[in-house]
């Protein structure tokens, strides 16, 4: 066995000149936040579809309402009128709910692309599998919010300190506000703490736990959603930042003979990569 040792200098390796590589990454960028738009346009259109079973939505309601009850939670009602007493807390969580949701989740999402591709790539598909899964829940499971039922002693706190980014009338706007179940303000603040922690290195990092920590409050202070509509959320969202995970796929697919290639440096002083191939003699 005769084994041949082929060195290419690293200068001679194909290169995308500065220009040529800039316009692809612009290109990538265009035609992923292009990909983003459209699944997110089909998700709003089916929201609209489902916003057709207003009826079904209140049955709902109180379905969930017995349930949370029979798993002993505090009611949403309970949880309110707390945080009224706080001054400007309402006000807070109103805004945090209405500004913080889609424009942070956008700016991760264009955040990774740029800075962190292979983990974008994991965060993309799991976030629109989880919005995905989530229009299934929205169209077999409408559910009424708990700020429609003042009833229980619920406030619509958006409509009463003039901060809501729905329509008074709950069957008129664009949104669908029978969405309720899961609750993608809590799963997607919970992925884009998962990816972020993923994605950096600072030891602060973990504090984007009390992102989806704080979203979650948020949407029970402001009678968004009931607590069933977050833990679901989370429940579909866990299992796939687990098999969304760019740090596995990284171990698992890499050359096994990446690291045997050898960096040698040749006669002129100039680094070259080696690579070997066998022949057979006889």
């Amino acid at each position: 066995m005769a084994q041949v040792t082929l060195c290419r200098p690293l200068e001679d390796l194909p290169s995308l000149s500065p220009p040529a590589e800039h316009h692809a990454k612009l290109k990538r960028v265009v035609r992923e936040i292009a990909l983003l738009a459209v699944l997110f346009g089909i998700y709003n259109l089916g929201r609209l579809i489902s916003a057709h079973h207003a009826g079904s939505a209140f049955i709902h309601a109180d379905e969930v309402r017995h349930f949370q009850a029979w798993l002993g939670l505090p009611t949403e009602a309970q949880v309110q009128q707390v945080a009224l007493q706080v001054p400007d807390l309402a006000r807070t969580a109103n805004r945090y709910y209405a500004m913080v949701h889609f424009p942070l989740t956008a700016a991760v999402l264009i955040w990774l692309l740029i800075r962190r591709p292979a983990e974008y790539a994991k965060a993309r598909w799991a976030i629109a599998s989880l919005t995905g899964l989530a229009l299934i829940g929205h169209l077999v499971f409408p559910l009424a919010p708990p700020r429609m039922f003042p009833q229980y002693g619920l406030v619509d706190t958006a409509q009463l300190l003039g901060q809501s980014v729905y329509s008074a009338d709950a069957e008129s706007g664009l949104a669908n506000q029978f969405a309720a179940m899961p609750s993608l303000h809590v799963g997607w603040s919970f992925m884009v703490a998962v990816f972020l922690i993923r994605a950096t290195k600072s030891r602060w990092r973990w504090l984007w736990i009390a992102h989806p920590v704080i979203t979650f409050a948020v949407v029970v202070v402001t009678a968004n959603h009931y607590w069933l509509d977050g833990l679901v959320a989370l429940a579909l969202a866990i299992p796939l930042v687990l098999i969304f995970d760019s740090r596995r796929v990284r171990q698992d697919s890499a050359p096994a003979d990446a690291a045997q290639l050898p960096t040698q440096v040749s006669a002129g002083g100039r680094a070259v990569v080696a690579s070997s191939s066998s022949a057979r003699t006889r």
